[in-house]
Order: C-alpha cells, then sequence, then structure tokens
C-alpha cells in the first residue's frame, strides 16, 4: 500500500512535534532513492529518512542503520552543501496532497540567511525530493525534463510549481452526507464509488467505512437506500472524528499457507474489514509503523541497487562461460571423428594407383571391413597430396582433442566457481562485502578495470554461531574467506560441511580437541544450507568431513576444494535457528 494524503498528514504532524528547532547535523544518501537526514534537539539525536522509491515512497524516523556509499552522490553534497548546520523552522503539508514541506533557516556561501525548502513528494512513481529557494528550484534527486513531462518540469533555476491535483475533493475537507451523495450517483461498487468521489484516502478507508456500516454487502453505490445512506454517512464521520484526535497507528498481517504473517496494509485506525484472520499491530508512533511496515523489502531492494552492476557482470560472465562450454563439447564431438580422417588417408595411399589429379571424390574397398567407401578429394592436389592431407587433419583432430580435454575441465571449474559468486552477489549483505566480491574478480582477471577505493575497508570476519552444545560454528562470506576459515583458520579435526553439489559458504565446527555431539552437526548442517544456493530446500544434501581430509588442486580459484572422505546428511533448516545461534 502507498502512504495517502491522510495518514501523511498525521505523520507530518507527529513529524513536527518532535523535530521542530532541530539542527541539521549530518546529511547521507544510501541509496539513489533516498536520502537520510541527521537532526539533533535540545534533548534527543533523530534520523530522518526521506524515501522517494515508487514502492515504498515515505517520510519518518527511523532506527534503521544504513550503508552508505564510500563517495557521496552529487545530490547529496548539494544538500550538505545547503542545508548542513540549518535549523528546522516549519514543517507543512499541502492540503489533499501527498507533499510534505520542510523549511530550514540556512546560511548561504554570504553569511546571510536564507530559507531553504525540502518538497517531500511522495506520489508513487512521480515520487521525488525538490530542494527550493525563494520558489525556484535549487536541484532535485530526479530531475525531470521536457522529454520526461511537458506538464511540470523540475530542473535547477525552474520556478517550483505544484503536480495537477485531482478533481475530486480532499477527504478531510469534505462532509460525509456529501461523499455518500457523490457516491451515489455511481453505478459502482460502494467502495469503488466513494474511492472515486473523494482524493486522499487510499482504498482500505473506503473498505473500512463500508464494512462497519453494511458488512460485506454486494449492493451497488446507487442502489443504497436511505438508511444504509445514513449509516455510511455516520461510518465516514467516525473515521473523520478517529483522524481528527490522531488516530491509531496499525499495520494488518495475513498469514498465507506456512508462511509467516506478512504486513498488507496500514492506516491510522484499527480495521475491522479482515476479520480473525488478520493479525493486527498496533504502534507508539506513524514513524514506528512505516519502518516497520517496510523494512523487510526496503532491505532487500538497497541491496538490488548496490548489487545490479556487479550482479549483471558475473551474470554475464557465468553465461559465457557456459556457451563457451557448450561449443567445446561441440568441437570435442567432433575431434572424435579423427580415426575416420587416419582410415581415409590410409585408403588413398593403398589405391594411389586407382587415383588421377582432378578427381573429386573415390570409391575404395575399405579393407578392415569389406564396405566400399566413397572418400572426397581435392581435385587441386595429386593423389598422395590428398593421402597426407587427411594424415594431417588427422593430427590437428588428434591434438584439439587432448587440448579439448583439458579446457572441458578448466570450463567446468569456471562455470562453478562464477556460479559461487553468482551466489555471493545474490546474498551479499552490503556494500562491503560487494567491495570483497570485485576485489577478487579483479585478482581472478574478470574484472580489468574495478579500482579499490581510497577509503582503506576492514575486512569482513567470518559469520560466527554459538551451538546449543556452546561449540564454535564459523561461516565464510565469500570464496576468498572459504579458503581462509578451511585452509588456515580449522585444523585437522574441526569438522566441515558444505552443500552437494551447489554454491554455498564453507561451514566449519572448531571441535577444540572435543568430540562434537550429533546436535552440533545438525546445526551446523542446517547453517550449511541456510548459507547457500539452497535454502529454502527440503532435504538438502550436505557433505561433511574432517578438515584434513580437504585439500586444495594446483591453480584452483578461490573458495574451490576437494575431498574424498566424506559423509552425506539430509537436511531442513528450522525456521529461526539462525537467530537462536548468533554469537
Amino acid at each position: 500500500m502507498s502512504l495517502d494524503a491522510a495518514t501523511l498528514a498525521l505523520v507530518a504532524e507527529e513529524l513536527k512535534t518532535t523535530l521542530l528547532d532541530a539542527k541539521i547535523d549530518k546529511i547521507f544518501e544510501p541509496t539513489r532513492d533516498e536520502v537520510l537526514i541527521t537532526l539533533r534537539t535540545r534533548t534527543d539525536t533523530h534520523r530522518l529518512l526521506l524515501s522517494a522509491r515508487s514502492g515504498s515512497a515515505r517520510v519518518c524516523l527511523t532506527r534503521e542503520t544504513f550503508e552508505n556509499p564510500l563517495t557521496p552522490p552529487g545530490f547529496c553534497m548539494l544538500l550538505r552543501k545547503h542545508l548542513t548546520g540549518g535549523r528546522l523552522v516549519d514543517l507543512r503539508r499541502e492540503p489533499g496532497d501527498r507533499i510534505v514541506y520542510f523549511d530550514f533557516r540556512c546560511t548561504n556561501e554570504m553569511g546571510d540567511l536564507v530559507t531553504d525548502t525540502m518538497a517531500v513528494e511522495l506520489m508513487g512513481r512521480y515520487s521525488n525530493l525538490v530542494l527550493v529557494q525563494n520558489g525556484r528550484i535549487i536541484d532535485a534527486l530526479k530531475r525531470v525534463d521536457f522529454e520526461d513531462s511537458e506538464v511540470r518540469q523540475l530542473l535547477p533555476g525552474l520556478a517550483y510549481t505544484l503536480p495537477p491535483k485531482p478533481a475530486r475533493p480532499d477527504f478531510l475537507q469534505v462532509s460525509a452526507a456529501a461523499m455518500v451523495a457523490a457516491a451515489c450517483e455511481k453505478d459502482l461498487p460502494v467502495a469503488a464509488a466513494l474511492g472515486k468521489s473523494v482524493a486522499g484516502v487510499g482504498p482500505v478507508v473506503m473498505r473500512e467505512a463500508v464494512c462497519r456500516a453494511l458488512g460485506e454487502t454486494p449492493a451497488l453505490a446507487c442502489d443504497l437506500t436511505a438508511a444504509e445512506k445514513t449509516k455510511l454517512a455516520a461510518a465516514l464521520d467516525a473515521l473523520k472524528a478517529e483522524h481528527a484526535a490522531g488516530g491509531t497507528p496499525t499495520a494488518v498481517r495475513i498469514a498465507q499457507g506456512d508462511e509467516p504473517p506478512r504486513p498488507v496494509e496500514f492506516s491510522f485506525f484499527v480495521p475491522q474489514q479482515y476479520g480473525a484472520a488478520a493479525l493486527l499491530t498496533q504502534y507508539a508512533t506513524y514513524s514506528e509503523m512505516l519502518e516497520d511496515y517496510y523494512a523487510t523489502k526496503d532491505r532487500a531492494e538497497r541491496l538490488r541497487q548496490k548489487s545490479r552492476e556487479l550482479y549483471k557482470a558475473v551474470h554475464n560472465m557465468h553465461d559465457r562461460a557456459v556457451r563457451k562450454q557448450a561449443a567445446r563439447r561441440e568441437e570435442m564431438a567432433q575431434s572424435a571423428k579423427a580415426d575416420t580422417l587416419r582410415l581415409y588417408g590410409e585408403l588413398l595411399q593403398a589405391n594411389q594407383w586407382a587415383l588421377h589429379k582432378g578427381d573429386r571424390q573415390v570409391t575404395v574397398q575399405n579393407y578392415y571391413t569389406g564396405e566400399d567407401v566413397t572418400i572426397k578429394l581435392d581435385p587441386r592436389l595429386s593423389p598422395n597430396d590428398n593421402a597426407q592431407k587427411y594424415f594431417k587433419d588427422y593430427k590437428k583432430k588428434q591434438t584439439a582433442h587432448a587440448m579439448l580435454q583439458k579446457l572441458l575441465v578448466e570450463g567446468e571449474a569456471e562455470i562453478e566457481y562464477l556460479a559461487t559468486v553468482l551466489y555471493e552477489v545474490e546474498s551479499a549483505p552490503g556494500e562491503a562485502a560487494l567491495n570483497e566480491i570485485r576485489a577478487e574478480l579483479k585478482n581472478q582477471g574478470y574484472l580489468k578495470y574495478y579500482k579499490q577505493r581510497d577509503r582503506k575497508q576492514k575486512p569482513a570476519n567470518f559469520l560466527r554461531y554459538r551451538s546449543g552444545d556452546g561449540f564454535e560454528i564459523l561461516v565464510g562470506r565469500n570464496n576468498l574467506q572459504n579458503d581462509k576459515l578451511t585452509l588456515h583458520t580449522a585444523r585437522g579435526k574441526d569438522l566441515w560441511f558444505h552443500v552437494q553439489k551447489a554454491p554455498g559458504s564453507h561451514c566449519v565446527v572448531m571441535s577444540r580437541g572435543q568430540e562434537i555431539p550429533d546436535s552440533t552437526k545438525q546445526e551446523a548442517a542446517e547453517l550449511a544450507v541456510i548459507h547457500s544456493s539452497q535454502n529454502g530446500g527440503v532435504k538438502v544434501a550436505v557433505d561433511t568431513t574432517e578438515v584434513k581430509n580437504i585439500w586444495k588442486a594446483n591453480g584452483a580459484k578461490p573458495g574451490m576444494v576437494l575431498y574424498e572422505v566424506y559423509t552425506t546428511v539430509y537436511v531442513t533448516p528450522r525456521a529461526g535457528l539462525e537467530e537462536q545461534l548468533k554469537q
């Protein structure tokens, strides 16, 4: 669901109460759609999130930690130049629209006091952040030129204008009786007719009014009786009164099958329309509600944005390696016919008396089988030269066959390696992990132009868990860490786990010279599945062996190890196990 104007009005009022007169301390731009501003009041420090992401546009206070890019984007630098040190003097909302204005009193380059306004437009895929001074646009997070919109442009130097407003009246301004009267003129279901009659609220509000007044009625708005119209107007008035009193921030979660309940809706009231099937969560503030509702979705989207370019590059490398391997197999099949070329050469040498220069083909008897064989000839060559040509082609095919056998082995190793890198990119927790993967690919010769940032980055450590029996379990985050963990950190009797024939992390139980209980082995096997491409599978095969049985072939790529003595177990990870075992 999108944040509607009615809920936004309550969010804005809450933010105004909390942040008024706060001073800007820091500004970050974690992703291309979000800006994070740290503000300090006399007693507290708050972190204000301004999100212009189409699927989760919002403004709220947040406690979430963000991984910021090493080099600040241009819009972030512009905001720091104009707003750092500024004080929030007013917070306004555009009536009936999803636009909030933050007015900051700042000092310009000349030392004069100016008012810079951050216009936060939360309008779905048109969401934007626009910095305005004296009615003129300084810049926008997403610039809009004439090619993008002929109606409204957002470019530096242009006058800031409002987007076109719907012709419908605002839910908070129009009376309930007028809403019902306008809806009853439409030949639509009641909730849909109400939604077409007013602006400023989402469908959940209209469905709630209908549910409270009429129950689950299939009636059309134009067929409502006078008594039903009165009930509907009373329900709308009750929702408006609840809004005027500040409302109750509430999110709705619904379980689907065996999956945990997922959030499907939020609003400023406690909804009745979902019945007993819904799990309702009430919050102390609207910021907490919005943060909780969008948290999981946004984390995944932030990571997708940061990893998109690297994922595409690795995906192309993997596809190229697969295509190259298919071409080698086809060439290998052709080289398997080398014995036929040798036979043709022998037959031509044995039958030179029957050949003449200029012949295009000859039919001779295969003295191995007694059958007749037709052999193509080059008319420009003599009979002996034709025979020597077949012997020469035979030797080429033999050499190619030997080379192809080696290249096919190398190709399979490369495909397996790139598959593990692809998995690592998909599961990377943030920019630091992605930078480690980029550095690894650069060292392996896959990325030629990657340059490490000037700011030195501390390498991430292994993931650490503590089994129910007290044994430490270490998990590598990427191929380089897998090598370090298995080949340098772990010792002979430590127990190693890895999903069978699939990309995944190395998982090691540190035995400390003690016998490892079966319960710890089970937990380690489940962690190996969780940190693999098979996460979510049922009865996944996991190979386990002592670290002393593992070795690395010369020239093998990072993370690629060999083992012969092992045991295979089949496990299904338990929900919540990873959080339970985290140190």
